[in-house]
């Protein structure tokens, strides 16, 4: 019998609460299978088997509070147990008849259900919305088959069957708020599939309890600290439990209310619903990377002390060299020669000398970055969206041309992961691409400086005394000026200018 204690959880963490159990007493299980998640108030933990055998007794139960090194659960070796005596030789009858758990039923053929269940999202992503699922029940499904979408702030998700069979049954609609480690639908396995998919699963949560809802410590120490009984929270989470995000909003509303009482002449005013629609309107759900993308703009404005300054930008040099040797750099390097390799490179050069563009405030703190990971905005379908070009200061120009195809790629398809966009010191945004001719861009937080590129065209400049007719682009800097100067942000966008205007200046690092 091998027992399944809490581990360690980091340090100044000394207590978590059983969120959700993932395996039931009598189930099957491999070595690393996650059994149990654990909520804390810094972090969830996953709790795997450390080897392979049956779950025989479960001793935290679901909203428990453990400390590090107690009981959780005991896993013993072999087949399911029964009455605490092992019964080896009618396993497999029972089975056969249905009643063993799904994991058994899947591995002899036999009729049974398996959770599937929402996947690690990455770091910093702690839910989704359910986009769409590509099955309904009913329909017959294989392992590793897309059943559904999830869309997150950042990117989207697609979850694979993790077993061949029925479709039985959809635990939550599209558009829908999900977490990770959430049951969303059930797959019903082996023979009988269609018949199991039509009895209820013994699996099936039972509706929460208002009465007595489990409190994570998180919750505990927040509610503790603002004098709130966490009973006269609403809560968000699985069964209705009161999540961390829950008590925070609470909170900072109650406190709100109480600074700022609304004026006199909307304190009796209730909720205004939703504009009723004319004819001609139709109104859609913004998706969870539109309001994100909505969100941080707004707090982009809220919270840097945000500046445009613009100068422009003579590409005829950029212009006749690409149209010199881009049919040999493309034999060459196996990539196009492109305009944003000489803008990133442009960029990378200035920011060395210009250390505050690619510096970001923490606090009363500036932290400088010694490094040059820039991201590049690209438009998709869904939104705008920013994957990072990592070492560019390291990277040819082949290399940068090569990964910025890559990621715009991977963007419009629909592939980006989300340290893919993650990381960011420097942000550059070619509007030029769709027409514009002049913008104030907004600042990507926590970075100090984005370039706005625009579209070349043919204005009349004074060159040496005479009009010239030259392909001119205007370029923008918005930048925080908490931490960049005037002086510093024309200082840099000069030097780009420089830099585009005689490019063998990159090349020789001048």
């Amino acid at each position: 019998m091998t027992e399944i204690t809490v581990p360690t959880l980091g340090e100044s963490v000394t207590e978590a609460t059983v969120g959700q159990w993932l395996k039931s007493p009598g189930d099957m299980v491999s070595k690393d299978d996650v059994l149990v998640e654990l909520e804390t108030d810094k972090v969830s933990v996953e709790v795997p088997a450390p080897e392979d055998g049956t779950l025989s007794e479960i001793i935290a139960q679901e909203g428990d509070t453990v400390e590090i090194g107690a009981l959780l659960a005991k896993l013993g070796s072999g087949a399911p147990a029964s009455n605490g005596h092992s019964a080896p030789a009618e396993a497999p009858e029972a089975a056969a008849n249905g009643t063993g758990s799904p994991a058994a039923a899947a591995a002899a053929g036999t009729g049974g259900h398996v959770d599937v269940v929402v996947p690690d999202m990455g770091e910093s992503v702690s839910e989704g919305s359910l986009g769409s699922f590509t099955k309904a029940p009913g329909d017959a499904v294989e392992k590793d088959e897309i059943i559904a979408e999830i869309e997150t702030d950042k990117v989207a998700l697609e979850v694979s069957a993790n077993a061949s069979g029925t479709l039985s049954e959809l635990l939550v609609s599209e558009g829908d708020s999900v977490t990770p480690g959430a049951v969303i639908a059930r797959i019903a396995v082996g023979a009988g599939a269609p018949e199991a998919a039509e009895a209820p699963s013994p699996a099936t949560p039972e509706p929460a309890k208002s009465a007595e809802r489990p409190v994570s410590p998180a919750v505990r120490r927040v509610t503790a600290e603002a004098g709130v009984d966490p009973a006269s929270i609403s809560g968000t989470g699985k069964d209705g439990r009161v999540t961390k995000g829950d008590a925070l909003s609470y909170i900072t509303s109650r406190e709100t209310a109480e600074v700022t009482p609304p004026p006199p002449a909307q304190t009796a005013r209730p909720a205004s619903p939703p504009r009723a629609l004319g004819p001609r309107e139709e109104r859609v759900k913004m998706t969870r990377l539109r309001q994100t993308i909505a969100r941080r703009l707004k707090e982009a404005q809220d919270t840097a002390a945000m500046l445009t300054t613009f100068n422009d930008v003579d590409m005829s040099a950029v212009m006749e060299l690409r149209k010199r040797y881009k049919d040999d750099f493309e034999k060459r390097h196996g990539v196009r020669l492109g305009f944003m390799g000489f803008f990133v490179k442009a960029c990378v050069s200035a920011l060395k000398e210009i250390p505050a563009v690619n510096a970001e405030i923490d606090g009363t703190d500036i932290i400088y970055k010694n490094f040059y990971d820039l991201g590049v905005a690209v438009g998709t379908p869904k939104g705008l969206v920013v994957p990072v070009v990592r070492d560019c200061d390291s990277l040819p120009l082949a290399g940068v041309e090569a990964e910025i195809g890559n990621l715009g790629r991977k963007a419009r398809d629909g592939e980006l992961a989300i340290e893919d966009m993650q990381g960011g010191t420097f942000t550059l945004s070619n509007g030029g691409v769709y027409g514009s001719l002049m913008s104030t861009p907004i600042l990507n937080p926590p970075q100090s400086g984005v370039l706005g590129m625009h579209r070349i065209e043919q204005r009349p400049v004074a060159i040496a005394g005479e009009v010239k007719i030259r392909p001119m682009m205007y370029l923008a800097l918005s930048y925080d000026h908490r931490i960049v100067d005037g002086k510093e942000a024309v200082t840099f966008l000069v030097r780009v200018k420089e830099n585009l205007e005689d490019p063998e200046r990159l090349l020789l690092d001048v």
